[in-house]
């Protein structure tokens, strides 16, 4: 476990990082995860820290507005910048996420952009991406954002059929997606995403053919597609604990996921990570990938988390305190964690190994290197990148990849 408290280490009221995390950074990627965790409605699977205008209400006053909300996650940027000192690099990805980012103004984002973009600096070939709810953009919006520097969109798609997105509260009208992707490609967007769920309760097999059909003649360049995961509070899992919805099976996401697999490769898409998909490596998600790889980034707005050379921090959740804070001149940040070598070798394994280029087997213990032995003669892992040094994972692998990643990293 990393070595913090069991609640995490406080972080310090500067926020100041020990000396060793920023030793060597000037060689690792650097990425700014921007939140906004603001939401319209809250939708009944969602257990992300986000908050609808009801919920926020009497609990932080004009602190929590999302009126003011780009200037006050701006001065957490500055204190990046005062955090990481004379730190030389410029940042690699920007990504904007929530929550519902685009319930701000398109101006507001591009002025949080700006802001990172004054205190760091952007690489030239910077990957600038923001998430979007398919009713809350219009061309003019899509237009403004990619006028002011972002040139990599995602949009909250989960189902084309209207039974499904009721089920999971989603609000947007089946269709409006991928009308959205057609109003970005014409605003100048390099790269769109699509974000899709399966396993939905009354989802069936039909209805997931016919998203992944819709999803891919739309014309992203990537889609993302991920089981249904019904965390304990949600509304969703309330209704399933009522008997009001049944709940699917293993077996079922199981099906959807070779569905997924099949389509989307017969459409020209190549898996990079279990629940990722792009017609070419250069419309993969680059910061996805610095988390996966274990790069540097700094985590902006409330809850949102960070890691700079070995530690990990979060900051406080509620959007109030948040700005508090700030206002106040303090770090935000609630807690960190200082991870050990042991630590880091364990999260490679679990990232990597759901890479399709896998992770080495020299980053296995004796037990984790026989069990990737005994993975190879089930089929979970590919002959040939074994044999040179690596494991990487099977579409079978890939079926059960957490129980994979589990017998490795021991």
């Amino acid at each position: 476990m990393p070595s913090a408290l069991p609640d995490g280490d406080p972080m310090p009221e500067t926020g100041a990082l020990p000396r060793h995390a920023l030793a060597g950074a000037a060689d690792r990627p650097l990425g700014f995860y921007l939140h906004v965790p603001y939401c319209a409605t809250r939708c009944g699977y969602c257990d992300f820290n986000t908050y609808t205008a009801t919920e926020l209400r009497g609990s932080g006053g004009v602190l929590a507005s999302r009126d003011n909300y780009a200037d006050t996650l701006a001065d957490e940027v500055r204190l990046a910048r005062k955090v990481l000192g004379d730190d030389p690099r410029r940042v690699r990805t920007v990504f904007v996420g929530g929550g519902t980012p685009t319930l701000l103004a398109a101006g507001d984002l591009v002025r949080m952009l700006g802001t990172v973009r004054d205190e760091f600096g952007l690489a030239d070939d910077a990957e600038i991406t923001t998430e979007a709810n398919p009713e809350s953009v219009d061309p003019a919006y899509l237009a403004a954002l990619r006028e002011g520097g972002f040139n990599r969109i995602s949009f909250g798609m989960q189902s084309a059929k209207q039974h499904v997105l009721k089920v999971l509260d989603r609000t947007h009208t089946p269709g409006r997606p991928e009308a959205c992707v057609a109003e970005a490609r014409a605003a100048g967007f390099e790269h769109v995403n699509l974000d899709l769920i399966y396993g939905t309760p009354g989802e069936t097999d039909a209805d997931w053919r016919d998203t992944l059909a819709a999803a891919v003649g739309a014309g992203p360049d990537h889609i993302s597609a991920y089981a249904l995961i019904v965390e304990e509070g949600t509304g969703l899992a309330r209704r399933i604990r009522r008997g009001e919805v049944p709940m699917t099976d293993d077996d079922e996401h199981a099906d959807r996921y070779l569905i997924a697999d099949r389509v989307l490769a017969e459409a020209g898409f190549s898996w990079y990570e279990v629940s990722n998909w792009a017609t070419t490596e250069q419309a993969r998600c680059l910061h996805n990938e610095l988390y996966w790889r274990g790069a540097d980034w700094w985590g902006a707005g409330p809850g949102a988390h960070s890691h700079v050379g070995g530690v990990r921090w979060w900051n406080v959740k509620h959007p109030g305190a948040y700005a508090q804070a700030l206002a106040e001149g303090r770090s935000p940040g609630a807690g960190r964690e200082l991870l050990t070598d042991e630590d880091r070798r364990v999260e490679r394994v679990l990232l990597e190994l759901r890479l399709a280029d896998g992770c080495p087997l020299s980053l296995l213990r004796p037990a984790g290197l026989t069990a990737a032995a005994r993975a190879l003669s089930e089929g979970l892992l590919a002959r040939e990148p074994y044999e040179t040094g690596r494991a990487v994972l099977t579409l079978k692998g890939r079926l059960l990849a957490d129980a994979v990643v589990r017998d490795l990293v021991d």
